[in-house]
């Protein structure tokens, strides 16, 4: 089975994390596409480059390819929020080795946020890693779950 392609991108402060994530990926094999920035710029904007990861992994999926998503900052937090804006993702904010397997196995998260600034680069590929071996579980509770979010997603009713 192919690997799923990893969309990434960052923000000013997770540039030189996102290059090490992005060597890390191709060693393994990873088919990975930077959506950058290209450069470092303290007063970048982060929102149009997560966006634009998140927007490729969904349409990868549209697509039939299998596809993730890493987005990074200084928290995470807005890098999150800001790829949650697309319909069709499930972002997770991921801190520790649990979450990373939970975003995964009980939420079916295609796309993971990493504050840089609050984790050393061996914990990040780390997460990363288990991210991406960790299968969705299926469970009955958690497909029902993400059906509310999806159809609240579509047409904004709770159901």
């Amino acid at each position: 089975m192919a690997k799923p392609t990893i969309h990434i991108a960052t923000d000013h402060a997770g540039l030189e994390f996102s290059h090490s994530i992005i060597d890390h990926l191709r060693s393994q094999g990873f088919d990975v596409v930077d959506h950058g920035p290209v450069s470092y710029d303290p007063l970048d904007d982060y929102p149009g480059f997560c966006i634009a990861a998140a927007e490729a992994v969904v349409s990868d999926t549209a697509l039939g390819r299998a596809a993730f998503g890493i987005v990074l900052g200084g928290s995470g937090n807005g890098e999150q929020i800001a790829a949650n804006k697309v319909d069709g993702v499930r972002a997770a904010l991921v801190w520790n080795d649990s979450t990373a397997i939970l975003a995964r196995q009980h939420n079916d998260a295609n796309v993971i946020s990493i504050g840089a600034r609050q984790h050393p680069m061996e914990d990040v590929l780390r997460f990363v890693d288990l991210f991406l071996a960790e299968p969705f579980s299926g469970d009955e509770r958690h497909v029902r779950r993400i059906a509310q979010i999806s159809a609240y997603e579509r047409d904004r009713h709770r159901g």
